[in-house]
């Protein structure tokens, strides 16, 4: 079998405080945790992510049903790290199955949610879809689909 040109591994976000960074994509958005992992000083993140090497890194890896190791969360710590600009620079997009019981587990635990909109696909279907972000002001949108 032939390998696909390209296949999406996952994405990742820079946090802070990886224990409160689960609250919101385990407890909140209902990913589960396959692993947290500490980084060596070798590790690829350094550069490319252009951490200084006095930083210490930890990273998680998060799965979907169904989507394994589709989110990864890297903790620096021991630096001080600067507010994400705005506009946002990124986002993640999930589909839930129900837009409101996501948005309640968030506002219940502290995050800032925005007003939830219904939207149009470029087919027709319609949905409700609303944004949310993390504690280090990371972005992830949410959607469900009518039936």
């Amino acid at each position: 079998m032939e390998k696909p040109n390209i296949r999406f591994q996952r994405a990742n976000y820079i946090v802070s405080n990886l224990e409160r960074a689960l609250e919101f994509y385990v407890g909140v958005l209902g990913l589960t945790l396959d692993f947290v992992k500490d980084s060596e000083k070798t590790s690829y993140s350094y550069p490319v992510f252009e951490i200084p090497s006095d930083a210490n890194i930890r990273f998680a890896v998060l799965s979907a049903p169904n989507q394994p190791r589709v989110m990864a969360l890297t903790e620096i710590t021991n630096i001080k790290t600067e507010p994400v600009p705005h506009p946002r620079r990124a986002a993640i997009v999930l589909e839930v199955p129900n837009v409101e019981t996501v948005a309640i587990r968030a506002k219940d635990a502290g995050f800032l949610v925005y007003e939830a909109i219904e939207f149009e696909t470029h087919d027709g279907r319609t949905g409700l879809e609303l944004g949310m972000v993390d504690a280090d002001d990371n972005l992830t949108v949410i959607y469900s689909l009518k039936d």
